[in-house]
């Protein structure tokens, strides 16, 4: 039923992006929550990311590897975050804590410092199914678009 709820509630508050054709941020980080597992007190970190992807100023998801990825929320906004060129993350012993590390955005902008942002939870992410309900949104919209062409000769 849980399921079924947040389904229902994630097509609502996407049902918006077919006629923008992106997603918003918000948009974007209902969609992870939508298929992230449930809060954990770290993760396993070796210092390199395979990839990292803000949702908006106080969220990401980062890969670990090509198929393992995590949802971080922040304990609040963090500047510079949603255009940062690159990112790093804290750890000790190789772990990511939520409460305790944090995230560095690498700023150009703001010369050699790194904006700490605290980790507030970590939630690891189906990526399949993620993967999955990102290509059933694009088939959507592109069949939103189909629709609304004119047929040829009109």
């Amino acid at each position: 039923m849980k399921t079924l709820i947040a389904t229902a509630a994630l097509c609502l508050t996407l049902a918006a992006c077919a006629t923008t054709g992106r997603l918003t941020d918000e948009q974007r980080l209902a969609l992870y929550r939508a298929h992230a597992g449930p809060p954990q007190d770290s993760l396993q970190y070796f210092h390199s990311l395979n990839g990292w992807s803000a949702l908006g100023d106080s969220a990401l998801a980062v890969w670990t590897k090509p198929g393992e990825a995590f949802l971080l929320e922040l304990r609040g906004p963090c500047q510079g975050l949603d255009y940062a060129p690159a990112i790093g993350l804290t750890s000790q012993m190789g772990r990511v804590s939520a409460r305790f590390d944090k995230v560095l955005v690498r700023d150009p902008t703001a010369g050699p410092m790194n904006m700490p942002c605290f980790i507030g939870s970590i939630r690891k992410l189906d990526v399949k199914a993620l993967r999955a309900s990102e290509q059933e949104l694009r088939q959507a919209q592109l069949q939103e678009r189909e629709e609304g062409q004119p047929a040829p000769g009109n």
